[in-house]
This record gives C-alpha cells, sequence and structure tokens, in this order.
C-alpha cells in the first residue's frame, strides 16, 4: 500500500510563485501554518465529522452528520489555507496545482490516520475539502444496504456501476463490496484510485492499489497495465474521462469483473452518463458495449435519520435481457420498469428502499417524499 509522500516546509519553497502573483504561498506568511492543518484535522477527528471545509471569508468548518459546524471563530484568508496545505502536497499534486490549479492528494499522520485532500481556487484564492478516511476497511452488512447488494460481490464478470452524489457513500460501499471477495474468494484484485481511500489487507485475495500519481501518471495507462496483470478484479476509483470508460467496457467484456464509480443521481442517470460522456458519433457503438458489459447498477445516497447520524437511500438494477435490449436501443426511460420485473435477481427500487427506512423509524413518510424519484409508487408500496 502507497500513501502518497509528504513534501516537507523548504521543499514546498518551490511553489512560491506558482498559484497566483498577488497571494504567493510561503508556506509561513499568515496566522495559520503547516501546524494548522494537523490541529484542525485532530478536531476533525475528535468530534468524528466527515469533511474539513476550509474556505477564504469562512472560519474553519467541518461536516457532521451532512451539516456544517464551525470550529472557528475568524474567517480565513486564501494565504493562511495554502499555508497550511502546501507542505502536505505530494510532487505530483503540486505539480497538478501548479499546472490545474487543483490538485487531489492524500495525506496521512500515525496520529490522526488518513485523509483525501481537495485543494482548489475559487474567487482567486486557495480552498480545501478533507475527507477523513477510516481506518478500518468497512464490513458491507454494517452499511445499511439492502441484502440484496450482497450479490454483487458474488459476480463473476462485467461491468458493476456504483453511482450517488458526491458525499453518498460510494467509495464506503465499493470498498465494502471488495472486502467482502477478499474474505471470502481467493482472486487478483487490483484497484485503481486517486487517491487511495481504504488500504485492503491481503485475506483471501491479493489485493493491488494503485495510486494516480503516485504509481502511475493517469486512470487510462494505469488501466492499460492493470490489464496485463491478470486482475480477476479490476476496481476503478472512478471513471472521469472517456478513455477510460472505453477500457473498462472492454475489460467486462473480456471475462474481468470490473467495479467502477460515477455520479450519477439513479439508475437511468447513472447508464446515461456513460453513453453521453462519448462523442455523438461513438455514442451508438458505446451503447451496443454498454449492454453487453454491463452486469449491475447500484445507486445511493445518504439521508439524515431520526435516531441520529445518517443512512443510505439505494437502488439496485440487476441487468437481465431486456435492460440489455432498452440500453441498445436508448430507451432507458423503461429501465425503471426493468427493475421491478427483475426483483427475483435481487433488484430493488429506491421507493422500496425508502419503505425500509420508514419501517425501521429511520425516516417519515413526508421525508421519504420529498426523497422519492417516483413519489406515486411511494405511496402504493404503503398501501400494501
Amino acid at each position: 500500500m502507497h500513501n502518497a509522500p509528504v513534501t516537507t516546509q523548504d521543499e514546498s519553497r518551490d511553489l512560491e510563485l506558482v498559484p497566483d502573483p498577488d497571494e504567493p504561498i510561503t508556506g509561513t506568511r499568515g496566522t495559520a501554518t503547516a501546524a494548522s492543518l494537523n490541529n484542525w484535522l485532530a478536531i476533525l477527528v475528535e468530534r468524528k465529522g466527515s469533511d474539513l471545509l476550509l474556505v477564504p471569508g469562512a472560519p474553519v468548518c467541518i461536516l457532521l452528520d451532512g451539516r456544517v459546524k464551525s470550529i472557528g471563530t475568524r474567517p480565513l484568508t486564501g494565504r493562511e489555507i495554502e499555508a497550511a496545505l502546501v507542505p502536505a502536497l505530494s510532487s505530483h499534486a503540486a505539480q497538478s496545482y501548479r499546472e490545474t490549479r487543483i490538485a487531489d492528494f492524500s495525506y496521512h499522520t500515525a496520529r490522526l490516520g488518513r485523509f483525501r485532500i481537495n485543494l482548489h481556487r475559487q474567487k482567486g484564492q486557495a480552498a480545501a475539502s478533507v475527507r477523513a478516511l477510516p481506518s478500518i476497511v468497512p464490513v458491507l452488512q454494517d452499511l445499511g444496504l439492502p441484502p440484496a447488494v450482497e450479490s454483487l460481490s458474488r459476480l463473476s464478470r462485467g461491468l458493476v456501476l456504483i453511482g450517488g452524489p458526491a458525499g453518498g457513500g460510494k467509495s464506503t460501499t465499493l470498498a465494502a463490496l471488495i472486502n467482502e471477495i477478499n474474505r471470502k474468494d481467493a482472486r487478483h484484485i487490483v484497484t485503481i484510485e486517486d487517491p487511495i481511500e481504504y488500504e485492503h489487507k491481503h485475506i483471501q485475495s491479493i489485493i493491488e492499489q494503485v495510486e494516480i500519481g503516485v504509481d502511475a501518471t493517469d486512470y487510462p495507462l494505469a488501466l492499460r497495465s492493470a490489464l496485463r496483470q491478470a486482475p480477476d478484479v479490476l476496481v476503478i476509483g472512478e471513471m472521469r474521462d472517456p478513455e477510460s470508460m472505453h477500457i473498462a467496457l472492454a475489460a467486462s467484456e473480456t471475462g474481468h469483473l470490473v467495479f467502477s464509480t460515477l455520479h450519477a443521481t439513479d439508475v437511468v442517470g447513472a447508464v446515461s452518463r456513460v453513453a453521453d460522456s462519448f462523442p455523438p458519433e461513438r455514442q451508438y457503438t458505446v451503447r451496443q458495449e454498454l449492454a453487453m458489459a454491463l452486469a449491475a447498477v447500484l445507486t445511493q445516497f445518504l439521508v439524515p435519520s431520526r435516531s441520529g447520524g445518517r443512512v443510505p437511500v439505494s437502488e439496485l438494477m440487476m441487468v437481465g435481457y431486456g435492460a440489455r435490449q432498452h440500453i441498445r436501443r436508448n430507451a432507458l426511460q423503461h429501465l425503471h420498469q426493468e427493475i421491478t420485473i427483475t426483483r427475483k435477481s435481487g433488484s430493488f427500487t429506491m421507493e422500496e428502499s425508502l419503505i425500509a427506512l420508514i419501517n425501521k423509524g429511520h425516516i417519515d413518510r413526508e421525508d421519504a417524499l420529498g426523497y422519492a424519484i417516483h413519489p406515486e409508487e411511494l405511496d402504493l408500496l404503503r398501501k400494501r
């Protein structure tokens, strides 16, 4: 397992002229310094928050159960944010920040654990979002997802898409599915991530974890290399570009089990997002490939529970003959009906997931109606 290297204070000095001549990076200027990052992270961990938010003009904030909570008393400046974050940049992240003003990288301390950091710019100033990464790989049964989701870990081939909004639990679910395979099967698993979020141990399976920027320069290169390593299971942290999607589709069609995440609110949105990422002249061919390769689509998001914390709302479509025909014909509006038709294969709708949460006392009917994509179906299910 390979964590991104952490630069020292001296190593960060060559970044001073990079981002903005009006706000040079010094690593020491302002009241926030490199030590401030660890101080803020210590509070995040102590209060069991999920994210640290550093935005110019606002105090230091954390996300706690999906809500923003201030942990500072005065507004930050962009200079202070850069002073705190620049020393943590890996060499690849530093180059990315120079060239694009955006950097994604992992950060690790022995005392506090691992974090995923996004350093970016807004209104001409530096800002950052830091996600706390649990040190223990999650167990699927502990996530509160319907039992049918476990069947995804027993697939032998095909493409499995996990969709949802940012912060919706996609990466956690993906890590739990890989952990499930690792505990039960002797398989060769290769993950490609930017950055690595959960560090897996070898249990029954052998797991190689490739970090973009540390072990490979980009997703397409890492994917092409991974296919030469004879993996049984290929995990793509996120399908970000058409080339990565094309390689993932090809791997799925040639006998690999491929997992990947993408931003989508429901099953229809996840399928259309893949095809729509390609130029119009290629979309017909991509839909044919996707129809053959796709094995399942899971989408999810997190909602506040009445008992505290957040719980997942999810939807699963196990892809059968009917869904493949609809994808080929670009008749994606019929996919919701396919979910209900394939319930015996493990499929379930978002509305069925919401009904389960109502019955468990996590949410009430009014909240459920607000989350439902098909509110009329929710009422029909409640009357049964």
